[in-house]
């Protein structure tokens, strides 16, 4: 028995909102304590790390912890002929959730500097090589996910998950954003993180890309999909379960 639906879009809603937080969080923090860039990637990456592995710990057991629209989008079209991922409907509840939960975790984040809650980026990120390491980044992080399911290693989730987002923050031109839940709530923010709205739509159609080639690498090296439902971690501990 899995928790209700209710308490799982809650979850997703909150994990990404704190994902979010982190992450522009640490940018500004990492921005006003050095001028160096370099740095200011590596602290903003480690806080990244750091916090999504928590996150996905915390919280995996309850909602599986996509915090992300195309992790659920993935996990909806791997499991639809066995009736083992996400539903339609679920679908329809998560992502909206995490959309609006990373909205939320920006505007967090921008008060907790004393920042305007509000301020669209100026930060523009329009290029075809950033497009293309989106389109790395993600298939990149829909392998590690739903790789680890297939060879029933999901456990491990919450530290290669965020391990390999901290190499994508490094080895990616884009800093490897991979989510387009997160791409929107950074849009939010005028900061070292930010992105500018005219910005995000292209990246978000390179994040879903690379999420169906992320899911044709998994057929191609694994095989057929397996019989449950792919998520970064388990969930519907019996704990955890509606009453």
């Amino acid at each position: 028995m899995s928790a209700a639906l209710g308490r799982r879009v809650a979850a997703e809603a909150v994990g990404t909102g704190l994902l979010v937080a982190v992450v522009v969080g640490s940018g500004i923090q990492a921005a006003e304590l050095s001028h160096d860039v370099g740095v200011q990637l590596l602290a903003n990456s480690l806080a990244t790390v750091f916090g999504l592995a928590v996150l996905i710990t915390l919280l995996g057991p309850v909602s599986g912890a996509h915090f992300n629209p195309a992790v659920t989008l993935a996990a909806w079209f791997t499991g639809r002929r066995h009736s083992t991922g996400p539903t339609l409907r679920e679908v329809a509840a998560y992502v909206p959730a995490q959309v609006a939960g990373a909205i939320g975790g920006a505007i967090l984040a921008n008060a907790m500097f004393a920042r305007p809650p509000v301020k669209f980026s100026t930060h523009d990120r329009f290029a075809g090589h950033l497009w293309l390491a989106e389109v790395v980044a993600t298939a990149g992080l829909i392998l590690v996910i739903f790789g680890l399911e297939r060879i029933g290693r999901a456990a491990l989730a919450p530290a290669a998950v965020a391990s390999y987002i901290g190499a994508a923050y490094w080895f990616t031109s884009s800093t490897s954003f991979a989510n387009p839940a997160v791409t929107v709530g950074r849009t939010f923010t005028d900061t070292f993180a930010g992105i500018a709205p005219a910005s995000a739509a292209p990246f978000i159609a390179a994040q879903l890309l690379g999420a169906a080639l992320g899911l044709g690498a998994v057929a191609v090296v694994y095989g057929h999909p397996a019989r449950t439902a792919a998520v970064v971690v388990p969930h519907g501990e019996p704990e955890l379960a509606s009453s």
